[in-house]
């Protein structure tokens, strides 16, 4: 494949992804939005806050969102959220461009690694726009490997500096496992003595002690967020609490398959090249494939034997899997490369399909649109009444998101106190000492209730 046609067809790749800043709420996007105004409405630049309660999570993700979203208007924040995770998944393609230039100086490689990455079908489809944080997660714990790695290779441990700065900000985005995958990835180089020489020079301990003390600090120094560290502690320990036999039977055996499916078309392409006996590696990517494919293999095995591991938890490591498999690819022969080349054009034209037409009918006509009808409705019905939430399911959060939005700049809703005489709430249950049913509200398979109390009864729909 020509450079030409690799550059167009990362941009096609990257270009599909702007129809999906107009979707609606999908599952629970609106956590970071909602979080992020409530965090400029009260001021609070460190201290998450969700419906008036701590989640006890990081906030550098709320601190990209904050500054945009003021700028563009609060009711532009479902866009700006994904236009940042957009981003990140824009920037994390590029720094696999990056390593791949860097280990192997081929211009033409750079950009098919990049575009491998991009065209992930989980990446491509799903991942890649959705506003959760774990495609920025992603990219700082992979910037972080990359950078190490480079730092390695070319012996310049100033490089490493980055990797430490940008390991900090996955920490600050969501949690320790950043420091998990980017010791994998530090055991690995560690086997090459060149590379082992570079890690243990002055300079490199020097500044992974610094990156040690970077979260002990925030911890410490900031007494709203010390329950952070506990909470981090308790989802791991839950990810490991034992299933029954059958439940891990099948974790061990569907995890694979999902990695498989996730991360197809390159994945099936290799194998079946391999299988086919079409893959021979040149000598120079040897070293790197099996660097590659340990970090990624170490950084895997957690989340395969974890009783209750989930497939987005490997978004860090996408991009390490999609440099192998761009080097199994790229050594496949002409006509591979043919093969290769029509496959990743049906996925990006899969895509345009999905984002343009499939996506958006979905959510007109069984979940999304009905979210913002719903919130539209809310706001006319408790107009002048204290309104509250209980309701923390995705449809519940989706309608509280746009109920913030449009409501701004009156204050974001707050979870229902435990004694309250008059006003409304937002609930997933019908408890008649919560309150009577004012509405009802059925949100594809989801129904959410307002309820009502005291004088907002007798209020006119």
């Amino acid at each position: 494949m020509s450079i030409g046609h690799l550059r167009l067809l990362v941009l096609l790749a990257a270009v599909s992804y702007l129809p999906t800043l107009a979707f609606y709420y999908v599952g629970e996007e609106a956590i970071f939005p909602i979080v992020s105004l409530e965090m400029w409405h009260q001021r609070d630049w460190t201290q998450q806050s969700l419906f008036g309660l701590n989640p006890l999570h990081n906030p550098l993700f709320n601190w990209l969102i904050i500054p945009l979203a003021a700028l563009t208007g609060w009711e532009y924040v479902l866009p700006v959220t994904r236009a940042i995770t957009v981003a990140a998944t824009l920037a994390t393609a590029a720094t696999a461009g990056w390593l791949a230039w860097r280990l192997r100086r081929e211009v033409a490689f750079a950009w098919f690694a990049a575009l491998v990455y991009l065209t992930l079908a989980d990446v491509l489809l799903y991942r890649g726009w959705l506003a959760y944080v774990d495609p920025l997660f992603g990219f700082f714990v992979f910037a972080a490997i990359a950078t190490l790695w480079v730092a390695c290779v070319e012996r310049r441990p100033a490089l490493i500096a980055l990797a430490v700065a940008s390991l900090t900000c996955a920490f600050l985005s969501k949690a320790f496992t950043a420091y998990a995958f980017y010791g994998g990835a530090v055991l690995v180089l560690m086997v090459t003595p060149q590379w082992r020489r570079v890690l243990l020079s002055a300079p490199s301990l020097a500044l992974h002690a610094a990156a040690a003390l970077a979260p002990a600090s925030w911890l410490a120094l900031l007494p709203a967020n010390g329950g952070q560290g506990s909470r981090m502690f308790a989802e791991i320990l839950a990810k490991l609490a034992p299933p029954g036999p059958l439940e891990y039977l099948q974790q061990l055996a569907g995890f694979p398959a999902e990695t498989v499916l996730r991360l197809s078309p390159a994945i099936l392409l290799a194998a079946y090249f391999a299988w086919r006996g079409r893959i021979e590696l040149h000598s120079e990517f040897k070293p790197h494939f099996r660097t590659a494919a340990w970090i990624a293999l170490i950084g895997y095995l957690p989340y395969w034997l974890a009783p209750h591991g989930a497939i987005r938890y490997l978004v860090p490591v996408y991009p390490v899997i999609a440099l192998a498999l761009a080097m199994l690819l790229w050594c496949a022969g002409e006509q591979a490369a043919t093969t290769t080349r029509n496959w990743l054009i049906g996925a990006i034209a899969l895509k345009f399909v999905a984002a343009v037409f499939l996506f958006p009918y979905y959510q007109s006509h069984y979940r999304g649109e009905n979210y913002a009808l719903a919130a539209r409705d809310i706001i006319a019905r408790t107009s002048g009444h204290q309104f509250y939430t209980m309701a923390d399911t995705a449809s519940g959060l989706s309608v509280a998101g746009y109920v913030d939005v449009w409501r701004y700049p009156a204050a974001p809703l707050r979870w229902a106190p435990e004694h309250w005489e008059s006003g409304f709430v937002l609930t997933e249950t019908v408890d008649a000492s919560t309150g009577k049913i004012a509405a009802r509200y059925v949100l594809g398979g989801d129904v959410l209730y307002l309820l009502c109390r005291g004088a907002a009864c007798r209020a006119k729909p």
